[in-house]
């Protein structure tokens, strides 16, 4: 089996989790999300196998997932990262713009950032992740610390099978109903 050298399988793992909790989340009538295919061309097929052994992106894509939590449009990216500190050139500019623009939609977008060395997640509010993306754009960090961020917002997988992200986006909504700033400082 070819063995892709790219950056992009890092977040397998992630991955399966975040579509097995859709799921879970789609059977149990709570919400109906989706993974979005990033769109490919093939350049190359091995005759054999029937594999892409070499394609490039069609477009760039958006976020990873999106779909509907009872009737409110949800759309999120989830980024694994090794160290306390998550680097920003893992989102790109393409992604807060949509972002931006979904959330005055009345959407809600955010980031599921799983830190692999503490085998913690975080939800990363829209709101937070623009405070770090600006604070860039200024000339300041290009990056953020796990202890600049909001503590009510770190989770723990209750068995490793799913991620219960429903409930930070719970809180997200409370949040924003009381109209409090929260920007991880």
């Amino acid at each position: 089996m070819a063995t892709w050298n790219s950056r992009g399988l890092r977040g397998s793992t992630l991955e399966e989790l975040v579509n097995h909790t859709n799921h879970r989340y789609a059977v149990e009538h709570l919400a109906l999300v989706q993974k979005i295919p990033t769109p490919i061309t093939p350049i190359s097929i091995d005759q054999k196998t029937r594999h892409i052994t070499l394609a490039y992106f069609d477009q760039k894509s958006t976020v990873d997932y999106i779909g509907v939590v009872q009737g409110i449009p949800l759309a999120f990216d989830a980024k694994e990262c090794r160290e306390d500190t998550f680097p920003l050139h893992n989102i790109h500019p393409h992604q807060v713009s949509f972002m931006e623009e979904f959330e005055r939609q009345q959407g809600i977008t955010f980031l599921l950032i799983y830190f692999t060395n503490r085998d913690l997640f975080y939800y990363l509010r829209f709101e937070e992740m623009k405070y770090f993306w600006d604070r860039m754009q200024r000339g300041g960090r290009k990056s953020f610390k796990i202890d600049e961020l909001t503590e009510d917002f770190f989770f723990h997988s209750p068995n490793r099978l799913w991620i219960p992200y429903l409930e930070m986006v719970q809180k997200d909504l409370d949040i924003r109903d009381e109209g409090t700033p929260d920007h991880g400082t």
